[in-house]
């Protein structure tokens, strides 16, 4: 069927026990799989979870509700809404937070329950998405939390890179520890957990620059494509080529390649950019704009080259190929193509084990 995406889950496992060694030879044992960009491909998480990691995690509770007999803990990671606080506490045994009466509806909801809900409080140094502003006056709200009914302050995390690209380094990371330091002397609390980030950390393995309170990482990107997100440079001994995706060829022909009649906007309601580049053999693809942006393929074969998509066709230059109606052409993937592709329930998955 197609099209579709070959999942290689052996190369996944490779980079998944890989990371985690990487994590543990620097202290780091509390490593979270971030799993949200499988869209709860239940098959290849389970896989994974075998790897040594301390916690599966996820951004969307759906999915954490399919991987309920995996057996590892279960993280949500996207900063939850207080409506959604019962279900939360239901299916998530830890979630990250920023939030004190979202905080406090969770362990209404959890008292309510019969549960203890673990809580990780976010710190934002820098990167301007999710956490307590770092020079803030933050005690209170850890107080408050430590002390609200049916929660556990579990510890706490910082997000880098995400929205602002601020790169993860022992400044910043500093900064989180000494927050940590603060929280155990001035309160008398205990924080088994300290979250130094996601992939975009990785880098820093092995160089010791992590600061050695740091023992935990949320680790998703670098496992399904052998790379750490600050630079994105492949790291050593790890796949890249996990994911393949496969689309046929449903027309090939001849014809110029600068539309001819007055341009105005496209399908999406832009105004498209088209280089003439005289007659052109192009190709059309069965996989459009719904499944996957254009930008976040690379075909495999270096001879062809994308033109373009809509929401259902994919435009190439097959050059001299030599490709007919019925070929399938194949590509490689980049991290927001995947969260398209596995999202997308009209491509197919194949797992290769």
């Amino acid at each position: 069927m197609y099209p579709r995406l070959d999942i290689d889950l052996a190369k996944l496992e490779e980079n998944a026990k890989t990371i985690v060694d990487a994590c543990r030879a620097d202290g780091i044992d509390r490593v979270f799989l971030v799993v949200k960009v499988l869209a709860g491909d239940v098959m290849t998480v389970r896989r994974l979870a075998g790897a040594g990691f301390s916690h599966l995690a996820d951004s969307r509770i759906e999915n954490l509700i399919r991987f309920r007999d995996i057996p590892l803990p279960k993280a949500l990671m996207r900063l939850p809404m207080a409506s959604e606080a019962s279900r939360v506490v239901r299916d998530a045994d830890l979630s990250l937070n920023s939030e004190i009466d979202t905080i406090r509806a969770l362990g209404a909801a959890a008292v309510k329950q019969g549960k203890i809900h673990d809580v990780i409080l976010m710190f934002d140094v820098g990167d301007l998405r999710e956490g307590i502003w770092h020079e803030s006056a933050y005690l209170p709200v850890v107080s408050a939390t430590a002390g609200t009914a049916g929660i556990r302050l579990a510890g706490i995390g910082t997000n880098l890179t995400c929205y602002g690209g601020v790169i993860p380094d022992a400044v910043n990371l500093g900064a989180l520890v000494d927050i940590a330091k603060t929280i155990e002397r001035e309160l008398g609390l205990k924080l088994p957990i300290v979250s130094g980030g996601n992939s975009s950390s990785v880098h820093l393995l092995g160089t010791h620059t992590i600061p050695s309170d740091i023992n935990g990482l949320r680790i998703g990107e670098a496992v399904f494509f052998g790379r750490e997100t600050a630079y994105g440079n492949p790291l050593p001994a790890m796949h890249r080529d996990a994911f393949t995706l496969y689309a046929k060829l449903v027309e090939a022909a001849v014809k110029p390649s600068f539309p001819q009649g007055k341009i105005g906007m496209n399908s999406f309601g832009e105004h498209p950019d088209i280089v003439d580049r005289g007659l052109m053999h192009r190709g059309i693809l069965a996989i459009g704009r719904q499944d996957v942006e254009a930008a976040n393929l690379t075909p495999i074969d270096a001879r062809i080259r994308i033109i373009g998509a809509s929401s259902d066709h994919l435009i190439v230059d097959l050059r001299d190929t030599g490709h007919h109606v019925g070929d399938v052409l194949a590509f490689h993937v980049d991290y927001a193509g995947l969260l398209r592709l596995m999202t997308s329930r009209y491509v197919h998955k194949r797992h290769r084990h």
